[in-house]
């Protein structure tokens, strides 16, 4: 698998002194971290994938199109306060507008249920043939959102 990662300088310039920094700042800086968080999340569900940890591989790659789409709806003055939240709004104000290709939300829907499942569901676990598929069209679908916010 040969996937190239995304450049995540945002975020490693926010990470100072610990792990838990809070961050203050601008709405377009929420949005921004938003979108790096995204892209570094991404790469680990690369480092998971090459290390064939296909539970935590679709748990990260779901949390970097979360964090995407997290961005986009702050960009669009939305905030929903949950993960089912999340998913309805992008369906309802991107998906079934047309604004997003509706293959990403099939795409963010089925990683929204398989995080679920991955994380909670005994005696679960995902196979490479199922996961490696996701991949492109999350890179894909980071960088929709992010060229749709640089707009």
């Amino acid at each position: 698998m040969e996937f190239k990662p995304f450049d995540n300088s945002f975020i490693r310039e926010h990470k100072k002194g610990g792990s838990q920094t809070k961050m203050t700042g601008t709405k377009k800086d929420l949005i921004n971290y938003r979108i790096a968080r995204a892209k570094d999340t991404y790469d680990d569900a690369l480092i998971l994938a090459e290390r064939e940890k296909w539970n935590s591989s679709i748990n990260r790659l779901y949390y970097a199109a979360y964090y995407a789409v997290m961005a986009l709806l702050l960009h669009s003055e939305l905030n929903p306060t949950t993960h089912t939240g999340t998913k309805s709004n992008f369906s309802e104000y991107f998906i079934k507008t047309g604004k997003i290709d509706k293959e990403y939300g099939k795409v963010y829907s089925q990683l929204f249920t398989w995080r679920q499942k991955g994380d909670y569901d005994d005696l679960f676990d995902f196979e490479k043939d199922k996961v490696v598929p996701y991949f492109e069209p999350v890179n894909q679908l980071i960088s929709t959102i992010a060229d749709i916010i640089q707009k």
